[in-house]
Parts: C-alpha cells; structure tokens; sequence
C-alpha cells in the first residue's frame, strides 16, 4: 500500500482555483458538518481558532471521510510543533507570518526527512503512516507534503520573490488583514493601496511558477482573485458564518438586535 497522494497539492499546481471554507470554531462535529458542503479544501485554524493538538487531529478525523481536502494552519513555524502536526497526519500545512525566503527555506526542512530535511523519525507511533500499514512511508512521505507560506507583512512582501522561489514551498498565501495593518490601513482591507499590493503580489507568486492563495469572504472580491489566477481560495468563515446567521434570525424576532455581524479581521 503507498502513501496517498495529495491531491491538493497536485490541484493547486495546475490553472484552477481550489474553493475553501474557514473553520474557525475548533469543533470536529462543525468540521465534519462542513465538510458534507462540498467545498476543496477546509481550512483548520489553530492561529487564531482555539485549537491545540488533540482538537486539530479531532477535525482531520472528522473530515477524512469526505472529498473535502483538510489544510492545517498553525499558530507559528515551529519545528517540533510542525512534527507533530505531520504525525497526526496533516499533509498540507498553512504556515503564519512568514517574512524571509531564509525561514521558508526551515519551514521546507521542517517537514522533510532527512537527508532532505530535519523531520523527526517516528511515524511507527503516528497516523501519518497508518501507524505503519504503509510500508513506504519514510521514503513516500516528503512527495505527499504540501506547504503553504503565508506572506502577510509589507516587508515579507518586499521579499515576496525570494520567498515564492523557495523549492519545496508550493503556494503563497496572502494575508489581507496583517497586510493592511502593516501598511497603515488596521482594519480596512479593501483600502486601494493594500487591494494593489495583493494584485500585484498575485502576478509576482505565480510568475515563479507557484500557487497564489487568499481568504475572501465578498464574493465580488473572492471572483476578482480567481479571476487574476488565484489557485486555492476561503470564501467564507463557519464562524462568521453562524454569528451572523443567528444574529439575523434574533433581530426579526427581538425588538433589539445583537450587534451585527461584520467581517473579521483575524486573518
């Protein structure tokens, strides 16, 4: 038996976006109920989501069922905290805030095995190697893992290029919220010059040959991004989702209604 191929990985290399949803809420039964929608990719917060490791592999197992392909997303690059993420068996990983093609290059080695890398060796514990039903996982396991680096300052994107060149680095995120905060525009990432930098940002990630991602909860938005070639896109957050669900259901019954639900700036 070998070792899965990763399908997103493979998908997001070719034209094409990849649909996604957020899950913010840290709960598997949530994820499990998203994962029946349909999407490409969910993506599992433990950034800014509450999650720690043992709810993180609650969620992949809840969704290993389903077609919907489950991208972790963790609080910083660390290299134990990426070992262990890998044993409960992630294969593509969203890293935050990364700023030099230098750490691009660690988080690359962070998730190989040596002589590729500095992944530790113990997946005869893990459910990454279905706690060794495959044989050939050692050997298998660098090709089926995808990483994303999330570019999300205006100094990372002064080095944008370096960063996306990376070899092992297979997409590029683009933070819209962090990004707008670090040029001057906290809260507002519809500001034209922060809309500007990620067009441009966009262009520079896929003339290396690599796939540009993004969070875009307007759909105008979302479309914008997909149409300048954006290959893995979250249009929407489960969380945000509910609040603004159930806030609007209140109001049309209750003479005040909660505080409304706007778009959140956690990204």
């Amino acid at each position: 038996m070998h070792t899965p191929a990763n399908a997103f990985k493979h998908a997001i290399a070719s034209p094409g976006a990849q649909i996604g949803l957020w899950l913010g809420l840290a709960d598997p039964y949530a994820a499990e109920l998203c994962a029946t929608a349909g999407f490409d990719w969910l993506l599992i917060d433990g950034e800014h989501g509450p999650n720690d490791l043992r709810s993180m592999l609650g969620a992949l197992q809840a969704v290993a069922p389903y077609p919907s392909h489950p991208v972790l997303r963790i609080p910083q690059g660390d290299t134990t905290l990426i070992k262990q993420v890998l044993e409960i068996g992630a294969t593509t990983l969203l890293v935050p805030m990364v700023e030099t093609a230098e750490q691009a290059r660690a988080l690359v080695a962070a998730t190989r095995y040596p002589p590729r890398g500095v992944r530790g060796v113990g997946s005869g514990l893990a459910r990454s190697s279905r706690w060794s039903a495959l044989p050939g996982y050692l050997q298998e396991a660098d090709d089926s893992v995808c990483l994303l680096v999330q570019v999300e300052t205006a100094s990372a994107l002064a080095h944008l290029d370096e960063i996306a060149a990376v070899e092992g680095v297979d997409g590029v995120f683009i933070g819209p919220a962090d990004l707008s905060a670090s040029m001057g525009h906290l809260g507002n990432p519809g500001h034209p010059d922060v809309r500007a930098a990620i067009d441009g940002a966009m262009a520079r990630i896929l003339a290396v040959g690599k796939a540009p991602g993004i969070l875009a909860v307007d759909e105008t938005l979302a479309r914008h991004y997909i149409a300048l070639g954006a290959r893995f896109v979250a249009v929407g957050v489960e969380a945000t989702m509910l609040a603004r669900a159930t806030r609007d259901l209140a109001g049309r019954f209750k003479a005040t209604p909660g505080p409304a639900a706007g778009g959140s700036s956690m990204y």
